[in-house]
């Protein structure tokens, strides 16, 4: 039996894009340190995914897909920029990584913000 992987027990270097076994994706948040510096922490988001549990996404996916594990937070902003648009409809991005590209297609069309046509390069 396959362990449990829950967000919060996640290193920051591959909490981004990855989903618990909830099925609820992670996210890196930054919180205040002890010392007055800021600490990053994987946390567990509301945001639950359609038929993905216990999954890391994969360093070629995060390279194919232009996006960076270090980002807190996600936000539809990155459509705004012609290389992240680019990057994510690929076939690299697009066919191979499923994960990314229904985050961001679900962010955009969550926030009403953008209407995306697809065009696979």
């Amino acid at each position: 039996m396959l362990s449990e992987m829950a967000c919060e027990e996640l290193p920051k270097e591959v909490c981004a894009f990855s989903v618990a076994s909830s099925g609820k994706r992670c996210l890196l948040e930054t919180e205040k340190a002890a010392e007055g510096g800021v600490e990053y922490q994987c946390r567990t988001s509301e945001v639950v995914v359609e038929r993905m549990a216990n999954y890391i996404e994969t360093d070629q996916c995060v390279e194919a897909c232009g996006v960076d594990r270090n980002s807190v937070g996600i936000s539809s902003d990155a459509f705004f920029e012609p290389q992240f648009t680019a990057k994510l409809c690929s076939s690299q991005c697009y066919q191979n990584c499923s994960n990314i590209v229904d985050l961001f297609f679900n962010l955009a069309a969550g926030e009403g913000k953008i209407s995306l046509q697809l065009t696979i390069l």
